[in-house]
């Protein structure tokens, strides 16, 4: 994919993997809109991409939606619907979520829910027509490593990840010859404030948590070559693969390693 000049769309763009990609799209040449559920967050990220854009590019547009509120969700599917066409989505807007599968309340999934799942269906839905009516685009999706693998102690959280991995895959079958390609991000471990805003810290002393710098790098990288996955750390496939092709020994070895 050719990112200059192209209109980009990051969910979850005020901080994190959506800021640090924003930033890169902005520095490769890409028109970037920011969006997320803070008002202020959103302004300040909009300063910070817009200052990254080569040659004081384009102005960085901004929009707010409380991903939880079905309602916010359909206004911005609409306003997607009718402004000028993106050329590449991200869904980077995202919530974790640790807890026991005993102790998992209704409320927490059900927000889990609305911003993992909920809100990239309805916004791509509103996004695919004017990439489908030109014959290219590309959407992508921010995963995790624990809906590919599992986690303990993340089931739900693993359960959301895991179903925006299969709306992804379908969606790549469903595209096919059309010009629109489908990307899935897997990344491991990230040094954000993830942990922070879901109330737990993260509490393994391996992986490393690797940069959001490092993971945008990936994902702009993979945009390039038209990928339709991108890991990082790379070696994440290695375990995707066990678990694919090995299921239950990787299951004895996530039961002693993986808490």
């Amino acid at each position: 994919m050719d990112l200059r000049g192209a209109r980009a769309l990051v969910t979850g763009g005020s901080s994190g993997i959506g800021l640090a990609t924003a930033q890169l799209l902005a520095g490769s040449g890409c028109t970037v809109t920011v969006a997320g559920s803070d008002p202020d967050r959103v302004r300040r990220a909009a300063q910070m991409v817009g200052g990254r854009s080569p040659h004081g590019g384009p102005p960085v547009a901004e929009m707010v939606c409380d991903f939880v509120d079905p309602g916010a969700v359909a206004r911005l599917a609409e306003t997607l619907a009718t402004r000028p066409a993106y050329d590449l989505v991200v869904h980077s807007a995202g919530v974790g979520l640790r807890s026991p599968a005993v102790g998992t309340l209704v409320t927490d999934l059900d927000r889990l829910l609305a911003v993992n799942v909920r809100a990239p269906i309805p916004l791509t839905a509103a996004a695919l027509p004017a990439m489908l009516a030109r014959g290219r685009g590309r959407i992508v999706f921010v995963g995790s490593i624990a809906g590919a693998v599992g986690a303990a102690g993340e089931s739900a959280y693993a359960a959301s990840k895991a179903a925006l991995a299969g709306y992804a895959d379908s969606l790549r079958v469903e595209l096919a010859g059309t010009g629109v390609g489908v990307t899935m991000l897997l990344p491991g471990v990230v040094d954000t404030a993830f942990f922070e805003r879901r109330g737990t810290a993260y509490h393994r002393d391996r992986p490393k948590p690797v940069p959001a710098g490092r993971v945008a790098r990936a994902l702009v990288r993979g945009l390039r070559h038209d990928r339709a996955l991108v890991t990082v750390p790379g070696w994440l496939r290695v375990p995707i693969a066990l678990h694919a092709a090995a299921p239950q020994t990787f299951g004895r070895l996530a039961g002693r390693w993986g808490r």
